[in-house]
């Protein structure tokens, strides 16, 4: 299965544990995809640790890099790349790509890059704070950002990022009715099956995190079978 046509994908992030068997669990629980990412303390030596710790399911692995100063790529099959659209600060939109890209002095594999717009709703989020994201925005002011997204930038995914809490449907209903080829995924709070299946009659692609760090795996099936 291509990663245009996930629907359900697991992020977990290198500065929190797993517990013994949950590893197992979450890829029992019919995930599309795991995607390695964190926002805080992120570095390569514990983004490998994790590497390693996954890397035996048959599952597609996703490197989501909050920075170019950790990115792993060997045994990974994607790299997810986001810029945050509605940052106050333009590293966050292109500085720090521009950063990377010089930095890997033409090795990168393009092929195996795949650009995200992000829109950050949450501020209390440290993905919220880091970033400056502007997180008061009106729904039609997120739908305009999708659609600038979509049709001027051509991201092949607009994610709508609540980090932590379980955003407003509204909002994510008016990115995904501003978007024509882009596919939309939405993060945050997705910690039950009703939640799960209340975004995804508006995203293609659901993202579920934090719900398996403090619930438990158990919860993961649960969205996925929610939306399959």
């Amino acid at each position: 299965m291509k990663w245009n046509d996930w629907v359900h994908v697991t992020k977990l992030d290198p500065d929190k544990q797993l517990k013994p068997g949950d590893i197992d669990a979450i890829a029992a629980s019919g995930t599309d995809a795991l995607m390695l990412s964190g926002t805080l303390n992120v570095t390569k030596e514990n983004l490998a640790a994790l590497q390693k710790q996954v890397k035996a399911y048959d599952l597609p692995l996703v490197m989501e890099p909050s920075g170019p100063e950790a990115v792993l790529m060997q045994g990974i099959d994607y790299v997810f790349v986001p810029s945050v659209l509605n940052s106050a600060d333009v590293q966050w939109i292109v500085g720090k790509h521009k950063t990377w890209v010089q930095v890997q002095k033409g090795k990168i594999p393009w092929e195996y890059i795949v650009p995200e717009a992000y829109i950050v709703l949450n501020p209390d989020s440290s993905v919220g704070k880091l970033t400056k994201a502007i997180c008061t925005l009106k729904p039609e002011e997120v739908a305009a950002y999708s659609a600038v997204a979509d049709h001027y930038f051509h991201f092949p995914i607009v994610y709508i990022e609540y980090s932590g809490t379980f955003g407003d449907p509204n909002v994510v209903k008016a990115a995904s009715d501003a978007l024509d080829k882009s596919l939309l995924y939405y993060g945050g709070g997705i910690n039950s099956a009703e939640k799960a299946a209340q975004m995804a009659k508006y995203a293609d692609t659901i993202v579920v995190g934090n719900a398996v760090y403090d619930q438990g795996a158990a919860i993961l099936k649960a969205t996925v079978d929610a939306i399959q």
